[in-house]
C-alpha cells in the first residue's frame, strides 16, 4: 500500500501504514499556521481490502465539533465524489472503506483544484461577456483574477462576489462556477435583465496559495483572510489589500463572501448587525433577499445560523462586516456545510459540489429580487 499527497491540495500525515485495518495517521496543519481540518490524500493497492483509517489528532482539529454527524468524501476519477462511513470517537475520526480499485482518492470536501479554477477563468473569458483583470500577486506570486462583468457604467449597481478567503472551503468556488454559467448565460431572462441593471465583480478564488497548499483557513503567510479587512497590509495579506483597493474605486451596492462551515448541517447566511450604520434600510433588504433565497432554492434556511452581533459590536476585520460599514450596502456572509444539509438530506452524496453550484445559480434570482431597492 501507498499513500499520497504530491498534487495540488494534498495534505496527510502518515504514521503507519503496515496494516490495512489500522492505518494511522493525522491531519496536517497548514503551511504557516496550526489551523488543521483539511485533508486530500490518495491510497494506492489496497483494492477489495477492508481499510480502517485513524485520524489520532482529530480532536486537536480547528473545528473539532465538524466531525459529528461528518462523513469523508471518496472518489476513483476526481469527478465523482461520495461520502464513505465515517465515526468520531473519543478523539480519533475513523473512515471504513473497502475500495473496489487500486487507487482512490479521499478529501475532507469534494476539492476544487487549481486547474479547474483557470478552466472556469477561460470559460468565463470565453463567453465574449467577461474581462479578466489581475489585481496583483498573492505571497507566492499567484495571481489575483477579478472577472468583471456588465457594461461597467456609472449608473450600474455595483454588485461584489468573493469566494475562498479560506481555501479549504471548496464548496464556495463550485458555488461561484454555478452562478457563473448562468450570469453568462444569453439565454437566462434572469440573468440578461440583471446585467441591464448592474455590473459583476467576482473572484473566485482570494486564495489561490491556500487552495495550492492545501491549507483549510490561512494563505502561504499564515494568516486567515477573513481577519484582515480593516487593515490588510501587502506583506501578510495582499489578495485582501488588492480586493479592498479595487471595490475603493467602483464602490459596492450589494456584497456577498461565499464560504463553508465545518459544524452547523445548513445553508445560512450572516448579516451586518451588529456595525454601527445598520439600519431598518439594510434590515429590510436582508428580510427581502433572504425571502427570495428561500424561494429560488429549498436548500436555504434562515432557522439555523450564527448568534447575531450586538448593536456596534461587529469584528470589522470581517469582510461582510467591513463592506458593509464601508458602503452602507446589503453584505452577508453565505455559508453552506461540509456535511451535508440536514433539510435536504442525501446519504451517497451529502453536500457537495454539484448542489453548491446549483445553489450558485439559485441565488442570481435572489439579487434580481433586491436589485431595485438596493440604492
Amino acid at each position: 500500500m501507498k499513500i499520497s499527497t504530491q498534487f495540488d491540495a494534498g495534505s496527510v500525515v502518515v504514521k503507519d501504514l503496515s496494516n490495512p485495518a489500522d492505518i494511522r495517521l493525522a491531519l496536517r496543519a497548514d503551511h504557516a499556521a496550526d489551523f488543521a481540518q483539511w485533508f486530500y490524500f490518495r491510497l494506492q493497492g489496497a483494492a477489495y481490502q477492508n481499510c480502517v483509517m485513524h485520524f489520532e489528532n482529530a480532536a486537536e482539529a480547528a473545528y473539532p465539533e465538524g466531525w459529528e454527524g461528518y462523513q469523508a468524501c471518496a472518489s476513483y476519477d476526481r469527478q465523482n465524489w461520495f461520502r464513505v462511513p465515517t465515526e468520531y470517537e473519543n478523539g480519533v475520526l475513523t473512515i471504513n472503506h473497502t475500495p473496489l480499485a487500486n487507487s482512490i482518492y479521499y478529501a475532507y470536501f469534494e476539492p476544487y483544484s487549481n486547474e479547474q479554477h483557470l478552466n472556469l477563468l477561460g470559460e468565463a473569458q470565453g463567453s465574449g461577456l467577461c474581462q479578466i483583470d489581475d489585481l496583483g500577486s498573492t505571497v507566492q506570486g499567484r495571481d489575483i483574477n477579478l472577472l468583471t462583468i456588465g457594461n461597467q457604467v456609472a449608473s450600474d449597481l455595483k454588485v461584489w462576489i468573493i469566494a475562498r478567503q479560506h481555501p479549504g472551503e471548496t464548496m464556495a468556488e463550485w458555488f461561484v462556477e454555478g452562478l457563473l454559467s448562468r450570469l453568462l448565460d444569453p439565454q437566462d431572462s434572469t440573468a440578461r435583465a440583471l446585467l441591464d441593471r448592474a455590473t459583476f465583480y467576482i473572484v473566485p478564488n482570494m486564495n489561490p496559495d491556500g487552495s495550492v497548499l492545501g491549507n483549510l483557513r490561512t494563505n502561504a503567510a499564515g494568516v486567515d483572510l477573513n481577519r484582515e479587512w480593516e487593515n490588510p497590509t501587502l506583506e501578510r495579506s495582499p489578495e485582501v489589500y488588492r480586493v479592498r483597493e479595487k471595490m475603493l474605486e467602483t464602490g459596492v451596492d450589494l456584497f456577498l463572501d461565499i464560504h463553508g462551515d465545518e459544524s452547523i448541517p445548513f445553508i445560512f447566511a450572516a448579516g451586518t448587525e451588529g456595525v454601527p450604520s445598520y439600519d431598518e434600510r439594510i434590515a429590510e433588504l436582508e428580510r427581502q433577499f433572504k425571502a427570495a433565497l428561500e424561494a429560488a432554492s429549498p436548500d436555504f434556511q434562515d432557522e439555523y445560523g450564527y448568534p447575531k452581533d450586538e448593536p456596534g459590536k461587529a469584528d470589522l476585520r470581517l469582510a461582510t462586516n467591513w463592506v458593509g460599514e464601508r458602503f452602507g450596502c446589503l453584505a452577508y456572509t453565505l455559508e453552506m456545510p461540509f456535511k451535508d444539509n440536514n433539510n435536504l438530506p442525501d446519504d451517497d452524496f451529502g453536500w457537495n459540489g454539484q448542489r453548491s453550484l446549483r445553489l450558485g445559480e439559485a441565488v442570481l434570482s435572489a439579487i434580481w429580487s433586491v436589485s431595485g431597492s438596493l440604492r
